[in-house]
């Protein structure tokens, strides 16, 4: 694959997105939901934050048949409301996710680096992840993420130890913050 774009996504992309989405709550301590939501579900999460927040995919051009360029969703990531209360207005949590098969690819870097650029434009100052981290790495959770943000720039600021159940085991979470605004 190659010629990765990054765009704002729209509705036409809810389903790719959620296909990328559901191998992550399936297979995956990643996210802590059980089951993938319906289309319906996603739909409306999409409609939301993409109302207040920018909300990315990556596109990658997968074949070219003649004239016509075929493009396929292979990673998305997007700016949400940290806690609904007037004074976090200029915090906001970010998610991503990657096609399994493009991890470490730089494209998630490429995500941030747009998402970054423009919630500070929209007056964005902290930037939040939260992260499932395993207590072991075992196969359905790694430290990935964790360092992934810290190439970033992000830093651990919290730990809660055993708040998630999944798979039949505990999983800690950690927020990491960074800091991409001055605070005036």
């Amino acid at each position: 694959m190659s010629n990765i774009t990054i765009r704002r996504a729209n509705k036409e992309d809810i389903q790719d997105i959620l296909n990328i989405y559901g191998y992550y709550t399936e297979n995956t301590a990643i996210s802590f939901e059980y089951e993938t939501p319906t289309l319906e579900e996603f739909t409306k999460r999409f409609e939301n934050i993409s109302s207040k927040f920018p909300y990315l995919v990556a596109e990658a051009e997968v074949e070219t048949v003649g004239d016509k360029r075929n493009k396929k969703i292979v990673g998305y990531a997007y700016g949400n409301t940290l806690i609904a209360r007037a004074a976090y207005d200029y915090c906001a949590e970010l998610t991503i996710y990657l096609d399994p098969n493009m991890r470490k690819s730089g494209i998630g870097k490429m995500l941030y680096t747009d998402l970054e650029k423009q919630l500070a434009d929209q007056g964005i100052k902290n930037l939040y992840a939260c992260i499932g981290s395993p207590i072991e790495e075992d196969e359905y959770l790694t430290n990935n993420s964790e360092q992934f943000h810290q190439h970033l720039g992000f830093k651990r600021n919290g730990l809660f130890y055993k708040c998630g159940y999944k798979f039949g085991r505990w999983y800690n979470m950690i927020w990491m913050e960074k800091i991409i605004g001055e605070h005036r």
